[in-house]
């Protein structure tokens, strides 16, 4: 065995390595863009074994399933970057791409063998799939620097595929046989740029599934489950990073904060479990119909927060009214049907530099007034009037 046995070893012990650790992580986290790139690494590793490793076939057909399996390699993995987005798939496009470069492998093999062509079908074929991740990613918004890390990954894989093979190509003229081809700067900067990548692409999506799974536990940490909108603490927190985001965009916010009406007495008389099915339907009740940047949370025992970015009195007012009067439709079939739960409503609206406690404060008045005119309405804050002091 010689030095360059070694060095063809190092593509599959990446791979392989690699294989299990997402396997591992699949274990814990049953995701599927996890098992993809599991796989993924599996079919590199085994395409570097039987490309470098393997024992030589007739007319050289072990480089068919190589570079098939280098084909599925980029597949796997673009669906492993997509998936993780909860994005469609694209295996159609990735299917016919990757049966395309196969038939022209194939034909530049057996019809009209050329080294510099086969290897121009397999590169570019995969480059076209990583290109498109980069479409997929490309319109979402990349609020996290692990988002940025895999779209330049994705990027940085296209251009190492495609530009790579062609300018090398380009320069060296092609090979005659294939002892030539593996003892070739072009094999090296494949095996080193084919290692760089794996190892650059695996470790961010590694920290993208461990990030995934501290989101998921702060999701727990932070949800309330009697209702299904967040609680106390989650509601401050999200409610909090909406804010900042107002006060970027300078976009008006609006704050609404409810409570069920003489809650006690129906826990007294009807029973917990009948007061625990109203905060349910309230809660499913409010996730049906508020909107998608809506923060809403539970924060005391019968009392709701919901933070509208962008609203401003009259569209939290429509709102608010939307939950008041649906609310006893929400409840229909869970609660006796001679009980008739309502809820009052106090509204603040403010610019995000006021800050999430004066918004609250403010709609704890309005919910007060709400309260004190007859409960089960919709009350907005408005200052009070400030009175000069006329001198005489």
């Amino acid at each position: 065995m010689n030095g360059q046995f070694f060095i063809s070893l190092l593509n599959p012990g990446i791979g392989l390595l690699f294989a299990v650790a997402f396997f591992l992580l699949w274990l814990n986290r049953r995701e599927p863009y996890v098992a993809y790139a599991a796989g993924a690494y599996t079919a590199t590793a085994l395409a570097f074994l039987i490309q470098d490793v393997g024992p030589v076939l007739p007319m050289e057909l072990q480089r068919l399933p190589a570079n098939f399996l280098f084909l599925m390699t980029g597949v796997l993995f673009a669906a492993a970057i997509i998936k993780r987005y909860a994005l469609p798939v694209p295996w159609r496009a990735m299917a016919a791409t990757t049966g395309v470069a196969t038939a022209v492998f194939l034909w530049f093999l057996i019809g009209s063998p050329s080294i510099a062509a086969r290897i121009l079908s397999i590169s570019i074929g995969a480059g076209i799939i990583a290109i498109m991740v980069v479409a997929a990613l490309w319109p979402l918004e990349k609020r996290h620097l692990i988002d940025r890390v895999l779209f330049w990954v994705a990027a940085i894989s296209a251009l190492n595929l495609i530009v790579r093979p062609v300018v090398l190509l380009s320069l060296h003229g092609g090979f005659d046989d294939y002892v030539g081809f593996q003892q070739s700067v072009y094999w090296t900067t494949v095996q080193f740029s084919q290692a760089m990548v794996s190892i650059v692409a695996a470790i961010s999506l590694m920290v993208a599934v461990a990030l995934d799974q501290i989101a998921e536990l702060r999701r727990e940490v932070d949800a309330d489950d009697l209702s299904g909108l967040l609680n106390r603490r989650g509601f401050e927190a999200q409610a909090a990073a909406a804010l900042r985001r107002c006060l970027e965009e300078r976009a008006p916010v609006a704050l609404i904060i409810a409570d069920l009406d003489r809650f006690k007495s129906v826990n007294d008389n009807h029973g917990h479990a009948v007061g625990d099915a109203i905060i349910a339907a309230f809660g499913a009740h409010v996730r049906l119909i508020g909107p998608a940047e809506m923060v809403a949370g539970r924060i005391g025992g019968e009392e709701f927060a919901l933070l509208v970015p962008g609203a401003g009195v009259e569209a939290a007012r429509q709102l608010a009214e939307a939950v008041r009067t649906g609310l006893a439709a929400a409840c229909a079939g869970r609660i006796p049907a001679s009980l008739c739960p309502t809820a009052s409503f106090g509204i603040a609206i403010g610019a995000p530099a006021a800050g999430l406690s004066a918004l609250m404060q403010q709609a704890d008045q309005a919910l007060y007034e709400a309260k004190r005119s007859g409960r089960n309405r919709v009350r907005a804050f408005a200052p009070k009037p400030v009175r000069s002091m006329a001198g005489g």
